[in-house]
């Protein structure tokens, strides 16, 4: 078994030879989603005994891999155990990158990992070199087991007297992967179809054991590293400090103005203490960074509200982390860069260092492309299917930045939309950035020569 494991990965790196690492990387994720949604369109994973369809299976897998968390149907009432077991294989593996799962082989069989490996690890990563990046996969493997089984036990542990062991066990296993890889798929339709965490929206245990997971999946691995560097004696890179900065503004930030917003609204926290109101906005404050996860419902938000949260699901995690989105060190810059001409500087520094015009570029160009593809996305959305175009446009960015909150609308828009909201899940999870260069772009073009400079009216 081992010795056929070990050819089928040989062939398998005969044959991508030719590929460069992001076509590797969109293709592997193509072909898990494919795969998924095979074995979600057979019977025996459906609840009824029927087959859900190829689309809606197609959708799932996507949103699965993907780690969005956006579906057609309730994930407990559609699917059955064999259903679950798919999705959540899917959610792991696509949380991880393919190649990460892979490398688990090539540990266990002690085999060697070549070059073309540790180059798609290093780019589904979002590293710049190779170096090192065999151990920090080691590192993330055994640390994604400890923390996904210490969230598991905690929240096994609060289910456990109320729900009994077996549901507290499936619940506690289930819900902290999908947490710890920002997918937001939940089982707890078994209580209430559709409610995702509505039922615990005043549980603390449940809250903070869940937000705990998300900010832990959204940091980015080689923060990871860093972190238990620091803990060492070593310092921070410029990038985590950077990660860690931004994420506290963003979950705090959030935090005050989602309880500010809704503080009154009696449709999502108006009735609750003030202790209460401040653990729900946390959530939602989190759940936004790309996790997907309900304690309010969403379409009861106020206006104000939804718009904050689009903007939060648009800026996700962070690089090399289970989260999508733009990113935020990517915001980062381009925030402080603007800050930095505003006030007449021809160059961006950051804790010392001078960030180079092609990051700030490649900056703008990441945050411009999403930007377009949400706000076009919204208006198709609003006028294919005749909805709100806010309500549209919260849809659009929730895929692009595979953060799976919905108000509601994803079972209700037709096809053609439906595989719109495929396409740009599958976007803002492998980056469309990695597509672009991957296959879009094709090879650079050489500049042979330059045009004279011109100047032309700004602001």
């Amino acid at each position: 078994m081992r010795k056929w494991i070990y050819t089928f990965l040989l062939r398998r790196a005969k044959y991508s030879r030719k590929l460069r690492p992001e076509q590797m990387i969109v293709l592997t994720f193509l072909g898990l989603i494919l795969l998924g949604a095979v074995l979600l369109t057979l019977p025996v994973a459906s609840r009824s005994g029927e087959s859900a369809g190829f689309l809606t299976a197609l959708f799932t897998a996507t949103s699965s891999t993907c780690v969005t968390g956006l579906v057609l149907a309730d994930t407990y009432v559609q699917w059955s155990s064999f259903g679950q077991v798919v999705i959540i294989c899917l959610i792991q593996v696509g949380g991880l990158g393919f190649m990460s799962m892979i490398s688990v082989f090539f540990f266990l069989l002690h085999r060697k990992i070549g070059l073309k490996q540790r180059l798609i690890m290093a780019q589904g990563f979002s590293l710049n070199d190779v170096d090192g990046v065999v151990k920090l996969v080691r590192t993330v493997l055994i640390w994604t087991a400890v923390i996904e089984l210490a969230g598991a036990l905690i929240l096994a542990l609060r289910f456990w007297p109320e729900y009994g062991w077996s549901r507290a066990v499936k619940w506690g296993v289930f819900h902290s992967i999908s947490a710890f890889c920002n997918a937001g798929f939940d089982i707890f339709g078994e209580l209430q179809p559709g409610s995702s965490l509505g039922l615990f929206v005043r549980d603390p245990v449940v809250n903070l054991t869940i937000i705990a997971l998300i900010v832990i999946g959204g940091l980015g691995f080689y923060v990871w590293t860093e972190l238990g560097k620091r803990f060492r004696g070593g310092r921070f890179s410029v990038h985590t400090k950077l990660v860690l900065v931004i994420t506290v503004v963003l979950l705090v930030g959030g935090t005050v103005l989602f309880a500010c917003l809704e503080w009154d609204n009696g449709d999502t926290i108006g009735g609750f203490s003030a202790g209460d109101k401040l653990l729900a906005a946390a959530f939602q404050s989190a759940t936004c960074r790309t996790a997907g996860f309900a304690a309010l419902d969403q379409g009861a938000l106020t206006e104000s509200s939804k718009a904050l949260s689009t903007l939060l699901m648009l800026i996700g995690g962070s690089a090399g982390s289970t989260a999508g989105g733009i990113k935020t060190v990517t915001v980062g810059i381009l925030f402080l860069s603007v800050l930095s001409a505003a006030r007449g500087r021809s160059r961006l520094t950051i804790f010392g260092r001078s960030i180079s015009g092609d990051q700030i570029r490649q900056a703008m160009t990441v945050m411009g492309l999403m930007l377009m593809l949400s706000f076009f996305g919204g208006m198709f959305l609003s006028a294919a299917n005749g909805l709100p175009f806010l309500d549209c446009l919260y849809e659009t960015a929730s895929a692009l930045g595979t953060a799976g909150l919905s108000t509601g609308l994803t079972p209700l828009v037709g096809t053609a939309s439906r595989l719109l909201l495929i396409v740009f899940m599958f976007f803002g999870r492998v980056g469309v950035m990695t597509i672009s260069f991957g296959f879009l772009l094709g090879d650079p073009a050489e500049e042979r020569f330059q045009y004279a400079e011109t100047k032309v009216l700004i602001g």
